[in-house]
């Protein structure tokens, strides 16, 4: 939730180069996004046969950020912001989260069991978040996971685990340090569920 909190700093940093772009359809951003997403997990896949693969996922996830953001900041600035628009953002953004934390799981550097924790903790924290805003409650962005933090962690993370690996650093206390990240985004996901439950819950109750 650290990032989500400097949405508008953000915006300010974005907004330059959206208003050089606000020619351009902010949905084809949003499946560009996708398919560097599915790039970067494929990517990870890859691993198994080329450790130097890992600097690669990372470049393919910054870009998927990058892009994710920017179509928000060109849908605001040229108007065309919508909620087909914004239904659609969200559903590539599940596709590319099951994309990225899945090429991980199938990557020589994660358990099949672990990713697959990882991913129910994100979708379902993801899931809270736009479900409190279908039954009335607003958009709930708060918790120890938002999807900025997750993004910066998984930009990070192939690259760290690269250095790790050159330096004959394989497992730390029997996990890998991919493993320990996602291991990290299960719970802390599932900490997230609990957060944003008992805030819709607040704010459904303060409105009768």
């Amino acid at each position: 939730m650290v990032l989500d909190g400097y949405r508008n700093i953000g915006e300010k940093i974005f907004n330059p180069l959206a208003k050089k772009m606000i020619n351009i359809n902010p949905n084809i951003l949003s499946v560009f996004a996708l398919l560097f997403a599915f790039l970067s997990g494929y990517t990870f896949y890859l691993t198994r046969f080329n450790l130097s693969l890992l600097l690669i996922a990372s470049l393919f996830i910054f870009i998927n950020a990058f892009l994710d953001a920017l179509d928000g900041s060109i849908a605001k600035i040229s108007g065309k912001a919508s909620k087909k628009g914004d239904f659609l953002d969200h559903v590539l953004d599940r596709y590319a989260d099951v994309f990225i934390l899945g090429g991980i799981m199938f990557s020589p550097y994660c358990s099949n069991i672990i990713g697959l924790l990882a991913i129910v903790g994100v979708l379902l924290a993801s899931y809270l978040g736009t479900q409190a805003q279908a039954v009335g409650a607003g958009r709930i962005y708060s918790g120890v996971l938002g999807r900025a933090d997750r993004l910066v962690i998984l930009i990070a993370l192939p690259l760290i685990q690269y250095l790790l690996i050159n330096q004959g650093i394989i497992l730390i206390w029997k996990f890998t340090f991919i493993e320990w990240v996602m291991l990290y985004f299960a719970f802390a996901g599932q900490i997230t569920v609990v957060q944003r439950f008992f805030g819709a819950w607040k704010m459904l109750k303060a409105n009768g």
